[in-house]
C-alpha cells in the first residue's frame, strides 16, 4: 500500500533528524522571542502536516478533477459594481498613481538624504513591493489597473492620435518570441539586487535616480514594441504582480476568442483556450467577467510556461529566501569573511560585503532550479512513463507560487505593521523639510500593533498553508498528467520530498531573527 512506502516517509525523518533545535530581528519587529518548544518540534510538526495533506489529497481527490474548472461568482451581474470599476470611477485612483510616482521620483532626488526623513524610501519598500503584493496576491491583480507607467504612455498615445489620427505612436517593432519574460527577470534581479544586495538600498538618492532609469527602461521598450507587447514581457512588476494574482481570489475573463485575435500580444490563452487574469484582453473586450473565485485556484489553470517563467519563479523564491537569510548570524558571519578577504574595496558599489550578497543573490536562484530539477528529474523516474524532467520543470513550476507567496507574508509582515506606520507622519512632510500638510508629521510609531509571538505564530501558519496548497495543485497537475492513480501518487513523492525540505528551511530561516 503506498501509504506505507518508505519513500513517502524516508525524506520527513531525514530533513526532521538532521535539523537542529538552536534558535538577528526579523522585518519590523524589534523584540526577542522564546519559542515555547524547541525549532525542530514545529519543524517537525510543519513537515508533518505537509506530508498529512498529501495523504488527504491522494484520498479525496477523485479522477474527476482533471478538468479544468472551479467555482465562480461573475460581480459584473451587478451593474453597480461594473460601473464602480468603470473607466471614469477608475480616474481618480490612476490619477493618483502617476502622482505618486512623481512624489517619489521628487522626494527622492530632491528631498532630505537621510531615509527616514523622505518619502521615497518607505513609499517603495514598503507600501509599494510588500502593499502592493499582499493586496494583489488576496484580493487581485491592482497593478494591472494602477501601473503609473503604463499609465502615462496611455496618455501620451492619446495625446498623439488627438493631433496625428493616422500615425501610430511608437516604432511598432515586434516583440521577439525567443525573448519571453526574460527582460522581465533581467529588470527584477536588479530590483531583488538593490533590495537584497546593495547597503544604500534606502539612499532616496540612489532610489530615486533608479526610478527615473526604470521609468526610461519600461517607457523606451513601450515606445519600441508597443504597451501591451512590453508589459507582458518586458516590465517586470507586471510579470511578478501577474503571477501573485493568480493566487487571488479573483479573476478577470474574457470568454471570446475574438479579443485575443485582435490583440495578439503573446499567448494569452492558456492550453485549454481560455483567457484568464489577462487584462489585456480584458481591457478591450464586448464580453467581459470579473469573477470571485477560490484562492489559489488560478495557478491550476494549464498556463503555457517557457524558460522564462521558469527562471522568474526561482528567482522570486531565492530572493525573498535570501532576503531572510541574510538577517541571520550565519550570514553576516560570510560577510564579514568577504569583508576581511577584500580589505582595500571600500567603495560604496564594489566592497567584500556588496561581492557577498551579489554572489549570493546569483547563487540562490541557480541552486533552486538546481534542486528543482533534481527533484522533477525523481518524479519523471518514480512514475516510470510520461514526460521527461524538463517538461515537469516547466509544467510545475507555478504550483511553488504559493511557497513564494507565504513566505514572503510570513517575511515582511511586521516590516508592513511597524515600519509601514512611518508613512502616516511622511505623507505630511514628504520631503523633510519640517511641513505638516495633514497634521500627521508627529505621528510616532506604535510597536504594540504586533510583536515577535504573533509574527511567529503567524509565519508556521503561512509557511505550512503555502506548502499544503502547494501540494495540492500539484496533485491536481499530476492527474492531468498521468493517466492512472498510481502513476499520479508514485510522481508526487518527490515532490512531497521537496515541499517538506522546503517547509523545514523557511521555517528556520523564518525563526532566525525572531528567537534571537
Amino acid at each position: 500500500m503506498w501509504l506505507i512506502r518508505p519513500r513517502l516517509w524516508i525524506p520527513l525523518v531525514a530533513v526532521v533528524a538532521a535539523l537542529s533545535t538552536t534558535p538577528v530581528y526579523a522585518h519590523g519587529v524589534g523584540d526577542r522571542y522564546d519559542l515555547p518548544l524547541p525549532l525542530s518540534y514545529f519543524a517537525a510538526g510543519g513537515a508533518a502536516a505537509v506530508a498529512l495533506s498529501f495523504v488527504i489529497v491522494g484520498l479525496v481527490v477523485r479522477s474527476d478533477s482533471r478538468a479544468v474548472g472551479y467555482p465562480r461568482l461573475n460581480v459584473f451581474r451587478y451593474s453597480w459594481i461594473q460601473l464602480v470599476l468603470s473607466g471614469p470611477f477608475l480616474w481618480p485612483l490612476k490619477v493618483l498613481a502617476v502622482f505618486l510616482l512623481g512624489l517619489v521620483i521628487a522626494t527622492g532626488l530632491t528631498g532630505a538624504t537621510l531615509p527616514e526623513g523622505n518619502f521615497s524610501p518607505t513609499f517603495i519598500w514598503i507600501i509599494w513591493w510588500v502593499g502592493m503584493g499582499f493586496f494583489i496576491a488576496l484580493f487581485g491583480n491592482l497593478w494591472a489597473l494602477v501601473n503609473p507607467w503604463k499609465i502615462v504612455f496611455s496618455w501620451a498615445e492619446r495625446a498623439f492620435r488627438w493631433f496625428f489620427p493616422d500615425r501610430r505612436f511608437g516604432l511598432g517593432r515586434q516583440y521577439p518570441e525567443h525573448w519571453g519574460v526574460w527582460p522581465a527577470v533581467f529588470l527584477f534581479f536588479c530590483f531583488a539586487w538593490v533590495e537584497t544586495a546593495f547597503a544604500d538600498s534606502a539612499s532616496p538618492r540612489d532610489l530615486g535616480w533608479m526610478v527615473v532609469a526604470y521609468s526610461v527602461v519600461t517607457w523606451t521598450g513601450m515606445f519600441v514594441f508597443g504597451k501591451r507587447q512590453w508589459l507582458r514581457g518586458g516590465e517586470a512588476f507586471s510579470v511578478v504582480f501577474g503571477l501573485f494574482a493568480r493566487f487571488s481570489m479573483t479573476e478577470v475573463r474574457a470568454p471570446s476568442a475574438k479579443e485575443c485575435r485582435e490583440y495578439p500580444a503573446g499567448d494569452c490563452r492558456d492550453r485549454n483556450g481560455e483567457c484568464i487574469d489577462c487584462f489585456d484582453c480584458f481591457e478591450h473586450a464586448d464580453e467581459r467577467e470579473f469573477n470571485l473565485r477560490p484562492p489559489g485556484v488560478g495557478l491550476g489553470n494549464p498556463a503555457v510556461v517557457d524558460g522564462s517563467k521558469v527562471a522568474i519563479v526561482m528567482l522570486l523564491l531565492a530572493s525573498v529566501t535570501f532576503d531572510g537569510f541574510s538577517a541571520t548570524p550565519e550570514w553576516f558571519q560570510v560577510e564579514t569573511f568577504f569583508f576581511d578577504l577584500f580589505p582595500a574595496l571600500t567603495y560604496k558599489y564594489l566592497n567584500g560585503v556588496l561581492i557577498a550578497n551579489t554572489l549570493a543573490l546569483i547563487a540562490f536562484p541557480l541552486a533552486f532550479l538546481g534542486v528543482y530539477w533534481a527533484f522533477c528529474w525523481l518524479m519523471a523516474q518514480a512514475a516510470g512513463e510520461g514526460p521527461p524532467a524538463g517538461v515537469l520543470v516547466a509544467g510545475y513550476v507555478l504550483t511553488l507560487i504559493p511557497i513564494a507567496l507565504a513566505y514572503h507574508y510570513a517575511h515582511f509582515l511586521g516590516y508592513l505593521l511597524i515600519q509601514g506606520q512611518s508613512i502616516i507622519a511622511l505623507a505630511s512632510d514628504p520631503f523633510g523639510r519640517g511641513w505638516d500638510l495633514f497634521g500627521t508629521a508627529g505621528y510616532e510609531i506604535n510597536i504594540g500593533v504586533t510583536n515577535a509571538r504573533f509574527i511567529w505564530v503567524f509565519s508556521v501558519i503561512a509557511i505550512v498553508a503555502g506548502h499544503i496548497v502547494a501540494v495540492y495543485l500539484a496533485h491536481i497537475r499530476a492527474m492531468r498528467q498521468y493517466s492512472t492513480r498510481a502513476l499520479v501518487m508514485n510522481s508526487q513523492l518527490p515532490l512531497l520530498g521537496l515541499m517538506v525540505l522546503y517547509t523545514v528551511v523557511s521555517l528556520w530561516i523564518v525563526s532566525r531573527p525572531i528567537t534571537e
